[in-house]
């Protein structure tokens, strides 16, 4: 979302009680980010807002003059959460993670992560260069298997944040999901958001600019699934991967 429909989407969920915005240099968005932040009235130590470097900007000069556009274009003078928003082939890890460290102790970001990192790229970062992963953003829902990177991310205490938590709008339509949400009075997109939201360590950031959507996401948090609920959303197929993981290093 971009624009003035940007705008409205994030004055209405920190409307209805959203306090976490995420956002990224490359969505285009985040002048209408700061804009609907800037007439909030909401105390920013109530926000937490995430943005994120695209992956032609990884060298450390480069890092920096994207942190600062970013920084700028949101209109703050720190954001909460800076991500690596996809690998690249040519990237230096360690100078990275150093320009990102260095942020970080000058007060700039309070924490640091990635995004779209498999398990290879992860081990680096988390063993090798032993960096303070905050936490890794992947596609991640009901029809898509995580399981190697979230059970790394779990032995590490790191939280896994799902992006695409409703699979693009498949999971609305998913017969199976729509049968378990008739059962609880719920929607299937309710049903698939709770139980990414019921495992450990695991955060959701639905995608939507309508009022109404936004509402009925915060909604699916007072729905209890069942073990029956849970075996059959297990048996569902778990192979429809939707964004294009080109940039990324050799997925598991």
């Amino acid at each position: 979302m971009q624009g003035d429909i940007c705008r409205a989407a994030v004055e209405s969920a920190l409307g209805l009680g959203y306090r976490h915005i995420d956002t990224a240099e490359m969505y285009g968005n985040e002048d209408a980010v700061g804009a609907a932040i800037a007439t909030s009235g909401i105390p920013r130590k109530e926000l937490h807002i995430t943005t994120k470097v695209w992956h032609e900007n990884l060298a450390p000069d480069a890092i920096r003059r994207a942190f600062d556009g970013s920084l700028n274009r949101l209109r703050l003078d720190h954001v909460d959460l800076y991500l690596v928003h996809w690998p690249s082939r040519n990237m230096n890890l360690p100078a990275i993670f150093e320009t990102l460290l260095k942020l970080k102790q000058e007060g700039r970001t309070r924490a640091i992560g990635v995004a779209n990192f498999n398990l290879a790229l992860l081990k680096a970062a988390v063993e090798q260069i032993k960096a303070p992963i905050a936490c890794n953003q992947v596609e991640y829902h009901v029809l898509l298997d995580q399981t190697k990177v979230a059970k790394y991310l779990a032995a590490k205490s790191i939280p896994l944040v799902a992006y695409a938590p409703l699979a693009q709008g498949r999971a609305a339509s998913d017969e199976t999901l729509i049968s378990i949400g008739r059962k609880h009075g719920a929607s299937a997109a309710q049903v698939a958001l709770k139980w990414l939201l019921d495992q450990d360590s695991v955060a959701a950031i639905p995608k939507t600019s309508r009022a109404e959507s936004q509402r009925a996401n915060l909604d699916a948090l007072k729905l209890k699934l069942d073990d029956e609920d849970r075996k059959a959303i297990a048996a569902l197929p778990k192979d429809k991967r939707l964004v294009n993981p080109g940039f990324a290093l050799g997925w598991d």
